[in-house]
């Protein structure tokens, strides 16, 4: 049994989705290196006070 070929609208909304999924990996990314970068600062406030 062959599955049918997929309607156009599924498609569209697949295209959709797999944005929509990118956009929000690069908004965990970006939330998880903010969050990194200020942890990093509580544990080594030695390097800001250098500069």
């Amino acid at each position: 049994m062959a599955f049918k070929p997929d309607h156009e609208l599924h498609k569209r909304r697949f295209g959709r989705n797999l944005g929509l999924g990118l956009v929000l990996i690069g908004f965990v990314a970006l939330v998880y290196g903010i969050t990194v970068v200020k942890v990093s600062a509580i544990y080594h406030p030695a390097a800001e006070a250098a500069e």
